[in-house]
């Protein structure tokens, strides 16, 4: 998600719309530049950062079964993974395939071009026969151009609670999406954070060594970098907050004073009263029952749930009506 591999443009109206509407926004999608690549993997290996671990612990113990549907097709298949990351929990799955000599290709896609050089790279190493395609680009712009379409059945991966980042209303908006980038019949399998404890919820969010707050004031390190900003990121503070009702964690940056910040790329300036808030983040929880109701209204059939030894994470794998 590196500016390099943006159009300046769409940043810089990104922002210049977020910080003038009311109340202010950034899009969490811009958090993910070489710097915040890096940090989100530190954040991936935090104890209390447990989605990962959790996804994690569910491919290794479950990866027969959660393959099992599509291999019993009996064809040539693609896997197709939207915001594919470093793969790491993929790979799980790779390894299987190529161990029992599935035939099929990987298709892995992600806004960012710096991680999808990194995934390419690694994966030469660790399969070199394997068949790739990296395809950089949205989650919606992936699935309406559906680049892997090859008359090949389809197992979509939609990992690491990504759907979660996302509101209830515009979840179902990426599940209209992934009923056009998968045809009738196709599987796809969607990493879900299940409710629970909401303190547990609320440390994954806010750990003791403060590297989600280094993630998300990073955002105002970019803007700063790319648009010519004179943001003082220490006036800003990184607040999340989890209802347990909505199941959102919704994440913001508060200035701790009043203050007028200037870009002068966009030639704009923004004032903040003294404790406004920019919206940059939600992830959102699920229960079990309000998966099942996803999948009904989305236009999918619940095939199987996977979750952990604990019930902290689900991968729930569904098919295309």
């Amino acid at each position: 998600m590196s500016s390099k591999n943006l159009d300046f443009g769409t940043f810089a109206q990104d922002v210049m719309l977020g910080l003038s509407a009311s109340p202010k926004s950034l899009p969490s999608k811009y958090f993910y530049n070489s710097k915040g690549d890096k940090l989100f993997q530190q954040i991936m290996a935090l104890p209390e950062y447990y989605l990962t671990k959790k996804e994690f612990e569910i491919f290794e113990t479950q990866y027969e079964s959660i393959l099992e549907p599509v291999l019993n097709l009996g064809q040539s298949f693609n896997l197709v993974e939207l915001g594919a990351g470093d793969g790491l929990k993929t790979k799980i799955l790779l390894k299987y395939l190529k161990d029992i000599k599935a035939d099929f290709q990987y298709f892995p896609i992600d806004f960012s071009g710096s991680v999808l050089q990194e995934l390419k790279e690694s994966l030469h190493s660790d399969f070199p026969e394997l068949s790739v395609t990296c395809i950089e680009d949205t989650y919606r712009g992936s699935l309406v151009k559906r680049l892997w379409d090859n008359g090949k059945p389809n197992l979509i991966l939609f990992l690491g609670s990504n759907l979660g980042n996302f509101s209830l209303k515009e979840a179902y908006d990426i599940l209209d999406h992934l009923k056009i980038g998968a045809t009738h019949g196709d599987f796809v399998l969607i990493g879900i954070d299940l409710k629970k404890d909401p303190q547990t919820i609320l440390d994954a969010y806010h750990d003791s060594k403060g590297i989600t707050r280094d993630f998300n004031l990073n955002l105002l390190d970019r803007i700063n970098q790319e648009l010519d900003g004179d943001i003082d990121v220490n006036s800003f503070k990184h607040w999340p907050c989890y209802d347990p009702v909505s199941g959102e964690c919704r994440s913001y940056l508060v200035s701790l004073q009043e203050q007028t910040i200037n870009l002068k790329a966009l030639d704009q300036s923004f004032h903040f009263e003294a404790f406004e808030p920019i919206f940059t983040e939600i992830s959102k929880k699920y229960s079990l029952s309000e998966i099942d109701r996803l999948a009904e209204k989305g236009g999918f059939v619940p095939v199987q749930n996977f979750t952990d030894s604990e019930n902290y994470f689900a991968d729930v794998l569904w098919r295309r009506k």
